[in-house]
């Protein structure tokens, strides 16, 4: 199984939907908890479902089961949580909501986690990618 994952930050549109179009996946999951604002670009939500569907013949979907809470997120990005605290709220809250089982490995396949962050370091797509691997073994991850 082949999970791949993207941050849109940093990128141009060109750069965005080439990676995506020759990483050669079927899907798109967003795994953002706010697609819809303004400074989300070339990604708000409904331009982003069509842009996939027609610039790289990718499905896409918002997967609010793999996003990070408002509570930590909002906390980490004025600072006032540190990465290492995040990673570790982030990981409890995909484990209680059993996101290993509740998704099927057939149905992410093939697909692209997305989330806003350049590189994934220090993103919950990453830790989300790695979390669905080792529960479920036989993932190869590739960052775009």
């Amino acid at each position: 199984m082949k999970l791949y994952t993207i941050g849109f930050t940093k990128k141009s549109a060109k750069q965005f939907f080439g990676l995506l179009r020759e990483s050669g996946a079927a899907k798109l999951l967003d795994t953002r908890l706010n697609n819809v604002s303004q400074l989300a670009g070339f990604t708000k939500r409904d331009d982003l479902e069509f842009f996939a569907r027609e610039l790289c013949g990718m499905t896409y979907r918002h997967e609010l089961r793999l996003a990070p809470s408002d509570d930590f997120l909002t906390a980490y990005k004025k600072g006032n949580l540190p990465w290492s605290r995040y990673e570790d709220a982030y990981l409890d809250l995909i484990r209680g909501r059993r996101v290993e089982q509740v998704l099927e490995p057939v149905d992410l396949d093939n697909s692209v986690l997305l989330c806003s962050e350049a590189t994934p370091e220090r993103c919950h797509r990453r830790l989300a990618a790695e979390y669905l691997a080792a529960s479920w073994g036989n993932v190869e991850i590739v960052h775009l």
